[in-house]
């Protein structure tokens, strides 16, 4: 699928979700949810034909003031207007995100400083490619696992234990794949992001669900809680940061949102 497509579904998902009533319109004798087409050229101030042709995919590139009434019109985020940007024009060569396993050792002094807080670096296609004491307890004990399977999106939809472990599988599971989207738009889908994007697509009926909501979300922090089979319930909150030097690169740290998850890891890294 070309990136005028992807453009094109993206902003027909987001007119679909779009209350008339809110902007003034009737309501009566509509077939379909949302605004029509021509309510949307309407508030946006440019030519219904026009519209027509990009949500077709044929309408060509629009100009930046012309997104940016769009973005007003659909109520874009600000991760789904970057998105939607993004679509529109693309990647020039010298802005493209290089994708990279290396890491220094001082990024490696930065998570063990993290103590009982779970912390990891990964990918913009989610590869964990490094991770603390407390991470492989609570999270995953990544060292365990092939290098292929090192990715969050594979743990979350090809692994059955993480429905038992994640208490709200639906909600992490979407938010991850919405975070992946905006991720791998940055970067351009280059033959190794189709072939996870395929691999997944293959292999879980819940991935493409999710695959094809065309939801957008940032990933700069949240609330986790788990189901973890030596402490029990725990309750986490993540942050995420970019690693400076390193746009390819995030860092997620997870901190005990309460006392009791704080002395449960505590007690057991102890022991470890």
């Amino acid at each position: 699928m070309t990136a005028e497509n992807r453009l094109g579904e993206f902003l027909k998902d987001k007119r679909g979700r779009l209350d008339p009533a809110l902007f003034g319109f009737s309501v009566a004798r509509r077939r379909t949810p949302g605004l029509r087409r021509e309510e949307v050229a309407q508030l946006a101030h440019i030519s219904p034909a026009w519209y027509t042709w990009l949500e077709q995919g044929r309408g060509g590139a629009p100009s930046k003031e012309v997104l940016n009434r769009l973005s007003t019109t659909l109520q874009l985020n600000a991760a789904e207007k970057e998105y939607l940007f993004l679509l529109a024009f693309g990647h020039p060569p010298d802005s493209k995100m290089a994708v990279s396993h290396e890491l220094s050792p001082r990024i490696q002094r930065v998570l063990d400083a993290f103590g009982h807080c779970p912390a990891i670096i990964k990918t913009a296609t989610w590869d964990v490619i490094a991770w603390n004491k407390a991470a492989r307890f609570v999270l995953n004990d990544y060292e365990k696992l092939p290098s292929n399977l090192r990715n969050t999106l594979k743990l979350i939809f090809l692994d059955p234990k993480s429905k038992v472990i994640q208490q709200d599988w639906e909600v992490v599971a979407q938010f991850v794949v919405n975070s992946f989207r905006a991720d791998v738009t940055r970067i351009g889908i280059s033959d190794s992001v189709q072939a996870l994007i395929d691999e997944l697509s293959q292999q879980s009926e819940d991935f493409v669900r999710f695959w094809q909501s065309n939801e957008v979300s940032d990933h700069a922090g949240g609330e986790k809680r788990l189901h973890h089979p030596i402490l029990g319930a725990i309750d986490l909150e993540f942050s995420s940061f970019v690693v400076e030097g390193r746009p390819d690169l995030n860092m997620l740290v997870f901190n005990p949102s309460s006392q009791e998850t704080k002395q449960k890891i505590e007690s057991h890294l102890v022991s470890l």
